[in-house]
């Protein structure tokens, strides 16, 4: 697909919106996960820290009791990153007590840290333990009134916050991967099936421009059907004007022939005056030049249409034996090789006009053989069709290039001996001109001319 493709558009859209919804809607997962796991996890820790303020507030304990264990083995082993301190704040030297795990360090204090109290009257954190691992700590300050005043901080090791919420952020990260891939795959079938109608109009509007149908035919999404409908009645009304200006063209032709012809005729019956024979050569030429012209708006009729698709090598083969026959009293022989898949995008009669006039030609000024060959060309371009490159060869006497550049001008002529009226390679050039064609001249291999004409293939 390229860039500037409407699948192209589509699909890079859609993805551009799916990577966004899911990147928004993985942090927000991520941070939800983060907060509950911190919330469970705190719920642990205020569990202790009510168990260490039930012991403090209990009157009849000794002061140097040791709250050890609190049901959790952890506050037993040094350094285990779980811990417990209770501080006397009313005393000039504070008391602290302490789990055995903690040895003798001390926890930092979160109220030196800035941390506010809650509503429940408690600070939470994180804090850097003794062994430089991260803790999350709670504590909260205790008024026992004549019994002193405490601060209780329980603290655990934050490592399992991290390490729960970064597998987490793992399943997440391969879920969304997956998912994204799943509805990218989606997206690109949608897009494919969604714009599939347009597919099936450009394929139809080509098979009308090679010949193999007039209109679009089929049924189309409610979307789409008016195109369909406007594209044929613009096909339907682009054939009507050409065909009025066919007729225009002919009744004008057959107008100006019927004046033209009692021109000719009063100048006949005074053919030693000097001025009627100046009339008749100029009205020949009008005559040429009405032919001419009348052919070239036959042929831009057709072009305009509908193009046809004509098989060249049965045409070519019919030509050269027509042309055998007509040059029989000069032993020309004219040989032929066709390439069987060669098709012109065009009617049969305009590429016998085509190449009949360039054998012909070449005939008349062959030595003893002519030679035509069709080739098929790849397309050049990514949205043209191929190309038939038709050779005629000649082994006479050539032309050099002033006399081609002559010879391709209408009505010119290098030689009266030879018969005809000039016509015949501007005529070519011009029908050829029509098709997107062109005719080139140049040497040939055998030693004469060689006439290249270039065509639409199919």
């Amino acid at each position: 697909m390229r860039a500037s493709s409407l699948a192209n558009r589509l699909f890079l859209s859609a993805t551009a919106w799916l990577v966004v919804i899911l990147a928004i809607t993985g942090v927000v997962l991520s941070s939800v996960y983060k907060n509950a796991t911190e919330r469970a996890f705190d719920r642990r820790l205020n569990l202790y820290l009510r168990t260490l303020i039930a012991e403090v507030a209990t009157p009849d304990e000794p002061p140097d009791r040791q709250f050890q264990s609190l049901g959790e083995p952890l506050f037993e082993l040094p350094l285990s990153g779980w811990y417990w301190q209770i501080t006397r704040t009313d005393t000039e030297k504070p008391e602290v007590r302490s789990s055995r795990s903690l040895w003798d360090k001390k926890l930092p204090k979160l109220e030196e840290q800035g941390v506010e109290l809650t509503a429940a009257g408690i600070r939470l954190g994180y804090v850097d333990g003794p062994e430089g691992q991260t803790l999350r700590m709670v504590e909260r300050p205790v008024d026992l009134g004549a019994d002193g005043k405490f601060l209780v901080s329980v603290a655990g090791d934050a490592t399992e916050i991290f390490d729960e919420t970064r597998s987490f952020d793992y399943y997440l990260g391969g879920t969304f991967t997956a998912l994204g891939i799943v509805l990218l795959l989606t997206t690109v079938f949608q897009v494919r099936f969604g714009l599939a109608p347009l597919k099936r109009i450009s394929d139809a509007i080509a098979d009308i421009r090679s010949g193999r149908a007039e209109r679009l035919e089929g049924e189309f999404p409610v979307e789409i059907a008016p195109l369909a409908r406007e594209t044929n009645a613009l096909i339907e009304a682009n054939r009507e004007i050409v065909e009025r200006a066919r007729t225009h063209v002919g009744n004008l032709a057959h107008a100006i022939k019927t004046p033209l012809s009692v021109i000719v005729n009063e100048a006949t019956t005074h053919a030693a005056d000097p001025f009627a024979e100046k009339v008749m050569k100029q009205a020949d030429v009008m005559r040429d030049q009405l032919a001419h012209h009348l052919e070239r708006a036959r042929i831009a009729a057709r072009v305009s249409i509908v193009a046809t698709v004509t098989e060249v090598a049965p045409t070519i083969e019919a030509l050269r034996r027509t042309m055998e026959k007509i040059h029989r009293d000069r032993s020309i022989v004219v040989e032929a090789k066709a390439d069987p898949s060669a098709k012109f995008r065009g009617e049969r009669q305009d590429l016998e006009e085509m190449v009949g006039n360039l054998v012909d030609n070449a005939c008349k000024w062959a030595a003893s053989r002519v030679f035509v060959e069709v080739l098929v060309d790849a397309p050049g371009k990514p949205d043209t069709g191929p190309r038939l490159r038709i050779i005629v060869d000649d082994d006479g006497r050539g032309l050099s290039e002033a006399e081609r550049a002559q010879v391709s001008r209408r009505g010119q002529r290098l030689d009266e001996s030879k018969p005809g009226s000039g016509l015949g390679l501007s005529i070519v050039v011009d029908l050829a001109a029509l098709y997107g064609g062109s005719l080139s001249l140049g040497s040939a291999p055998i030693g004469g001319l060689r006439a290249e004409l270039v065509l639409p293939g199919i």
